[in-house]
């Protein structure tokens, strides 16, 4: 049964049919073949429950509500309100793996992350060259779920100067949500562009010697020289002297 919007005296409700699922491990694989993406409710005084629902169905309604927009999923004749939480995605092809479906109380105040957008324009970027960052993407907010706002938008035109920031005391104030962030926390700042260094390197790195290897087996006429030059022992000096180049001659022996 395809998701449907229905629509009430006060808004429009994102509806999304799950049905229970007793698949698990190593058989998902195939089950996301057929295009049902497995999920999780879970909440305050609910059971976690195991359930499905078909990946287009889902991909349709995340594109309006995202994590901050009420759900109501239709599990066989209970209608359960809830907002769409962690997604869990493929390291490499991004595609949805897993969601979980947090049940709330339509009626009780909740805590949730909500998003930052930035609009206008700041001078000191678009005059000045300066580079904006965003300190803070999201923040926590606490609302009735009916009214926790899509986005938390920022004017950016306040900042004219290279260094301003704007933190959370200077966003304005609703009396339908309040932000629970702390108040001295930076969401915008403009910081001066930095050149990147383009000096060339001039460290010159030494050439590798490579001392030649003699095949084994082949005379050295330089080993030869070297055991000629080989240094003797002289008792009268008591030091090594040069090898004489004329051997002593030998004693004869007297005949009687």
């Amino acid at each position: 049964m395809p998701t449907k919007k229905v629509s009430s005296a006060k808004t429009e409700k994102n509806v999304l049919n799950v049905k229970n699922r007793d698949v698990f491990g190593k058989k998902l694989k195939k089950f996301r073949h057929s295009g049902q993406l497995p999920a999780n409710i879970y909440g305050p005084d609910f059971k976690s429950q195991s359930v499905s629902v078909l990946l287009k169905d889902f991909i349709g309604i995340y594109r309006l509500t995202h994590e901050t927009g009420i759900v109501y999923l239709q599990l066989d004749s209970q209608e359960i309100p809830v907002l769409i939480r962690h997604l869990q995605r493929h390291p490499v092809s991004d595609s949805i793996l897993h969601v979980d479906f947090r049940k709330i109380d339509l009626k009780k105040k909740i805590q949730t992350e909500v998003p930052v957008k930035t609009i206008n324009t700041s001078e000191a970027v678009s005059q000045k060259s300066g580079v904006l960052l965003t300190l803070s993407e999201t923040l926590l907010v606490e609302a009735l779920p009916e009214d926790i706002p899509q986005s938390i938008e920022v004017d950016i035109s306040v900042i004219k100067d290279i260094g301003q920031e704007i933190k959370v005391a200077e966003l304005p104030k609703s009396d339908k949500y309040e932000i629970k962030t702390p108040s001295d926390k930076v969401v915008i700042s403009v910081v001066a562009h930095k050149e990147e260094s383009i000096t060339p390197e001039t460290t010159v790195t030494a050439p590798e010697v490579i001392t030649e290897v003699k095949p084994e087996g082949e005379d050295s006429g330089e080993a030869a020289s070297t055991e000629g030059s080989k240094k003797s022992f002289d008792p009268a000096q008591g030091k090594p002297g040069a090898e004489s180049e004329t051997a002593p001659a030998e004693k004869k022996e007297d005949k009687k």
